[in-house]
């Protein structure tokens, strides 16, 4: 999908300075315990699943409506994993965007991984210890997911 209707116009009033949106990750494992993955269409790389809620989402419904328009698969959400912001972003267009991610672990209830959508050259299911090359963060993502920890969130520094 790209980006959605409500951020262009968004966009067409206040140019490319910097928005803070939110973003929903959707960690989803299978009854064998390997994690869905998507190879990017706009970095050719492989990444867990996400995307922007739409106004008035809420972010476990963002992460199941993400999870099956890019890969066919149907999942329930089962936990929030971490809320972090990230470091903003620059796209090739000149936007500016900063990203408040909220992670979710999800459990795969059907469907067949497959690619979806104009996002993704490629879709699989991957032992967590045979991973393909995945960025910090979505290694990081992956990791809390296989924890039982916990929500993770990056503590406030002290004010002492």
């Amino acid at each position: 999908m790209g980006t959605p209707d409500f951020i262009r116009e968004i966009r067409a009033t206040a140019g490319h300075q910097l928005l803070l949106l939110p973003g929903v990750s959707a960690i989803v494992f299978d009854d064998d315990g390997r994690v869905l993955l998507g190879r990017r269409a706009d970095t050719g790389g492989w990444s867990v699943i996400g995307g922007i809620p739409e106004p008035g989402e809420q972010p476990a419904t963002t992460a199941v409506r993400e999870v099956y328009e890019e890969t066919g698969v149907h999942c329930v959400a089962e936990r929030i994993v971490l809320v972090q912001a990230l470091k903003p972003v620059t796209y090739p267009n000149g936007d500016h965007c900063q990203y408040l991610d909220t992670t979710i672990r999800c459990r795969a209830v059907g469907g067949e991984a497959r690619v979806n959508d104009e996002e993704s050259l490629e879709v699989g299911w991957f032992s967590p210890d045979a991973l393909p090359k995945l960025e910090e963060f979505a290694l990081f993502r992956i990791k809390q997911a296989l924890t039982d920890t916990p929500t993770w969130f990056e503590p406030a520094p002290s004010r002492t």
